[in-house]
């Protein structure tokens, strides 16, 4: 019988990069009986330990010992302030770091113009040291922490190629060495590299926000029945067979059944049900959904952890933390890199001194080779590309949140997307009049409209809208009673007026013609019947509109090579009709929130890199669990936290657009990753022969920098839409589904 374990979740500090998770998920692995799992992009290690052998304190003295510090996980708010405070010391560091080597800037700049400055060697000196010793300190204590674990990774590559720099400049100066020095390559290398990494920390900022909002959906306060008063507590204070009230405009505080009244429920963020929810007696509720209308008196059954919304958040947390197999080329190849320069650079000096015999001149050709392997074009290969095209993607209302996120689109071999609010727009529209004998299409909206004006249902609000483009005035209606889910009925000029579904109708005894009504269903519409004094008088469809540009937008990424699937919540009549009109071959009905994200898991277990687009609540623990996810601007705030990329333009074709940028992105990280190792293969020979002094290895590796940056910039030339069979990004006319005031005939 296995030993039950403990589980913990410690936040890392110190991590820079894909080799110092490996190094630390490595060290938790081989304490005994732990299993950890640390994820870069959240900065967490989650651990399964037994407490019969091992301690959390153990756990955050082995995180110490292996170069980060550790704390237990703290609430949202206090750990985002946490990552606010660092940010801003990080940012502080930066400003001032450029404050002094902006002396040294503007000295090489002027010197393009003939125009020399003449900044003294002590005073370089000066402003390189606190660079060097102060700002750059975080990446002595990663070369260290590095070394002491053998491995190599950027802190270390960064610390030697400027450490190099420097105190060659120091014995220039000290020894007065005929020489120039190299206390502007030092300082400035440290002040952009530590501009990638303030970057990067104000993404990671965001990385709980979904979460976070998910948790601010419940309300703070509840109104509790106590020996027959109503008090206002606080939630936390809720307790199973708690009474409590909802009012109407109100979130429910916590799952529960109720007990009296009625109401509409709107349950979006956990079910994707795009309609409102009809509740009554002995009907279920669930924490931080809207009460539209009615008082509800409910019994709490589920508090704290328990509830649905706190499951939700569950899913989405332990998707984002979960272990992504993503590896950075230049911390992999830096593994062995660093020892073969380090190598290389103690041959040059032995053989140099040993042919030779100046000392000196021994030193300068083996610190050349340490200066031309400075990992700046290195480091700057993929951020610079990757700052190039998200400028790219927001031009062309692409929002990418994880530059992760370009990196693996291109890579996707299945793409999943949500129905109502992706695919469709997600509000329903009148679609159809179909008067019996007994009416005609005027009255039939005239009579509908003047039910439907005291209503707050969708379908009610699709009725008025309509009426609304047509100039029809409801008019006045007594008696009105709104049957919730079901119907509404009323009195106008002396006839009694029903208007329902076809069940609310029939259970009035009213004769309606099945056929019909199954025929619409089958084409994905809601049916509403209208009667009079017992008398049926028509129907009325209402439909959920294609996403204009959507069918264009699929037809694009199958060509891409992708394989798309369609969840929904919805049943699989109105699933399969918009599949079919979208040209989706694929497409699973019925589909709760957390199925969704269980089939995702399903096709990444295929070895494929799935992504997902969607756009409300209930869809962010699948958003979170995709490689690559992707949210419309309109939906929730929750969707587009959990999402990789917004799209700003809630067209499906910002997808392909997407993809499409991903994979010329990705082309020209490979391209900056050759010319910036080709510098190196080429330098560091020339440089150990003898051929290239410090400044010439310095200008090489400046030459580097500049071939990697002008290359990135090439991606400006991308357009939107030249892939797949939009020509110039544009969707004609013809391509878009019918307007949403469309009429169709049955």
């Amino acid at each position: 019988m296995s030993q039950a374990k403990n589980h913990a979740d410690l936040q890392i500090v110190g991590m820079r990069c894909a080799s110092c998770s490996s190094r630390l998920e490595k060290a938790l692995n081989q304490l005994q009986d732990v299993t950890a799992v640390v994820n870069l992009a959240t900065e967490k290690a989650s651990l399964n330990f037994n407490p019969d052998i091992t301690r959390v304190e153990d756990l955050i003295k082995a995180v110490h010992d292996t170069g980060f510090e550790a704390h237990i996980t703290r609430d949202f708010v206090a750990e985002k302030a946490g990552r606010l405070h660092a940010y801003r010391q990080e940012r502080l560091r930066f400003f001032i770091s450029l404050a002094l080597i902006a002396p040294m800037v503007l000295e090489m700049a002027l010197m393009v113009f003939e125009v020399h400055l003449a900044l003294s060697t002590w005073m370089l000196w000066a402003l390189a040291t606190p660079v060097q010793f102060w700002i750059g300190a975080r990446f002595y204590r990663g070369a260290w922490a590095s070394l002491r674990h053998g491995s190599g990774n950027m802190d270390l590559l960064v610390a030697l190629g400027t450490s190099a720099a420097y105190f060659l400049s120091v014995v220039i100066v000290l020894f007065d060495i005929h020489q120039p020095v190299y206390f502007e390559s030092s300082a400035v290398l440290i002040t952009l590299v530590l501009f990638g990494k303030l970057l990067e920390m104000g993404a990671k900022a965001k990385a709980s926000s979904a979460i976070e909002k998910l948790i601010q959906l419940q309300p703070k306060q509840a109104h509790v029945e106590r020996n027959g008063e109503i008090l206002d507590v606080s939630v936390g204070q809720l307790r199973p067979e708690d009474v409590f009230i909802v009012r109407p405009g109100e979130n429910v505080p916590v799952d529960g059944i109720v007990l009296e009244g009625k109401s509409m429920l709107d349950e979006s963020m956990l079910t994707g049900e795009s309609l409102p929810q009809a509740k009554c007696t002995n009907d279920k509720v669930y924490a931080a959904t809207l009460n539209h209308q009615g008082l509800l008196k409910c019994r709490a059954t589920a508090v704290g952890s328990h509830t649905q919304l706190a499951a939700v958040v569950r899913l989405v947390e332990q998707a984002q933390g979960s272990k992504a197999p993503v590896q950075r080329m230049a911390d992999r190849i830096s593994g062995i890199f660093v020892p073969i320069v380090l190598i290389l650079a103690c041959i040059t000096l032995f053989l140099w001194f040993k042919i030779d015999g100046n000392f000196s001149y021994a030193i300068i050709n083996s610190v050349s080779v340490l200066v031309i392997a400075c990992p700046c074009a290195l480091g700057l290969a993929t951020p610079v590309t990757i700052v190039v095209a998200s400028g790219l993607a927001a031009r062309e209302g692409i929002l990418v949140k994880d530059a992760t996120a370009l990196e693996r689109a291109h890579k996707l071999g299945v793409l999943i997307l949500d129905k109502t609010g992706t695919v469709t727009i997600g509000k329903p529209a009148l679609s159809s009049l179909i008067p019996t004998t007994s009416s005609n299409e005027a009255q039939l909206l005239q009579i509908a409209a003047s039910l439907a004006q005291h209503s707050t249902h969708p379908l009610s609000g699709a009725i008025v809208g309509f009426a609304q483009t047509r100039a029809v005035s409801p008019s006045p209606v007594t008696d009105f009673i709104e049957s919730p889910g079901s119907g509404l009925s009323g009195r106008m000029d002396g006839a009694s007026y029903l208007l329902g579904s076809p069940a609310f109708i029939a259970a009035q005894g009213i004769t309606q013609d099945d056929s019909m009504i199954q025929a619409l269903q089958r084409q994905g519409q809601s049916v509403i019947s209208i009667a009079r004094d017992q008398v049926l008088l028509g129907y009325i469809a209402c439909a959920d509109q294609i996403r204009p540009g959507s069918r264009i937008a699929i037809s694009r990424l199958l060509k891409m090579g992708l394989r798309i699937v369609m969840l929904s919540g919805d049943n699989l009549a109105t699933t399969q009709a918009i599949a079919t009109q979208v040209g989706i071959e694929e497409y699973i009905a019925e589909v709760s929130p957390q199925d969704k994200a269980k089939h995702i898991e399903s096709f990444k277990n295929k070895k494929t890199l799935v992504g997902m687009v969607g756009d409300g609540i209930n869809d962010a623990p699948a958003l979170a669990s995709a490689d690559v996810s992707f949210a419309m601007k309109q939906g929730s705030d929750i969707a587009i936290e959990a999402a990789d990329i917004t799209l700003m333009r809630n067209d499906l074709n910002s997808v392909a657009d997407a993809i499409d940028l991903s994979r010329v992105t990705l082309s020209k990280i490979r391209q900056n990753l050759f010319f910036a190792f080709a510098y190196n293969v080429l330098g560091i020979p020339l440089a150990a022969l003898g051929l290239l002094n410090p400044m010439i290895a310095g200008g090489a590796m400046a030459m580097s920098s500049v071939s990697v940056v002008s290359n990135a910039l090439l991606l400006k030339q991308w357009k939107p839409g030249e892939s797949g069979v939009v020509p110039n990004g544009k969707i004609s006319d013809s391509d878009r589904s019918p307007p949403e005031t469309g009429m169709q005939r049955v």
